[in-house]
């Protein structure tokens, strides 16, 4: 009797437990929306991202005379004229020079000295050498609006106005490039260094033939960083170069505005200031790859 009754409840277990199991298809749907749902927000975050960028490059080649959205839409009616305009009646030569002085040698002290101090910071033991760091990274919740008359009294006091060292000193003591060299090569092996002692390497040639190679990825980022940052730079610019020729492109693009300029000549102006950005960045894509790559590698 117990068999019997044990074997006639079998069937039903067996009748009710696929029943409990969700369909197929309905799995599958929630994993296909999650699929689509990231690239499909990737997509708009682009279309978001560079539709300033099309109207700007729409309204530079639209016909002159002010002329915005929609008539700029009409790309038959593109032109140049615009561009030689811009470049006739501003000096945009003489901004693009000071703009690349500016950017180009802020760029290149900034990672010499900032390589060396996150070297020093990363490898070499000093007393102090926590405090210090830690010290001249705090200055990084410091506002540079904070900073501005201060920086303005001293260039002022030492003749750097109108100057490019004026211009560009005060911004060599980058701490967010120090924090980031640092944190880079904190992670090289120290077998490295301490086979160039042994070999009798000084500091500088450890510096230059063990450092700088192993580091040119992130060499390379903050280079298209430190770039932009200064290339875009507009508060400092316009407080410390004054006089006409010393104005750089984000400077000399503001005045034109308040000097009555068609919007098609400004767009023009301001997509010439957009090339050297995009030749630098494709430039250096590839190192930039590299240094998201090689992140966290420490042999």
């Amino acid at each position: 009797m117990a068999t019997s009754s044990t074997s006639a409840e079998r069937p039903a277990a067996v009748a009710t437990g696929p029943s409990s199991a969700p369909p197929a298809g309905t799995v599958r749907q929630p994993r296909r929306a999650a699929r689509l749902g990231l690239p499909v927000l990737l997509v708009l975050v682009a279309v978001v991202t560079v539709t300033p960028f099309a109207v700007m490059v729409l309204v530079a080649f639209a016909p002159a005379g002010g002329q915005t959205l929609p008539g700029a839409l009409d790309v038959t009616r593109a032109t140049f004229a615009n561009f030689t305009d811009v470049l006739e009646n501003a000096d945009i030569t003489r901004w693009a020079v000071n703009s690349l002085v500016y950017s180009l040698v802020s760029v290149l002290l900034i990672l010499l000295f900032s390589s060396m101090a996150g070297y020093a910071f990363a490898k070499k033991r000093f007393p102090g050498r926590e405090i210090l760091f830690w010290s001249f990274l705090a200055t990084l919740m410091v506002p540079f609006q904070a900073t501005l008359i201060p920086y303005y009294i001293l260039v002022s006091e030492l003749g750097g106005v109108d100057t490019y060292w004026g211009l560009i000193v005060p911004t060599l003591a980058n701490s967010q490039a120090v924090f980031l060299m640092r944190q880079f090569i904190v992670q090289l092996p120290d077998e490295l260094f301490e086979a160039a002692k042994i070999d009798g390497a000084s500091e500088w040639r450890i510096y230059t033939t063990v450092v700088l190679p192993l580091i040119r990825p992130v060499l390379a980022t903050l280079g298209v960083f430190v770039f932009l940052w200064h290339w875009n730079d507009f508060l400092w610019p316009l407080v410390i170069g004054q006089s006409e020729e010393m104005r750089t492109l984000t400077v000399g693009l503001a005045t034109l505005e308040g000097e009555n300029v068609a919007i098609n000549q400004i767009m023009a102006g301001a997509t010439i200031t957009v090339i050297p950005c995009l030749l630098v960045f494709g430039l250096l894509q590839r190192y930039l790859t590299d240094s998201v790559a090689t992140s966290g590698l420490k042999s």
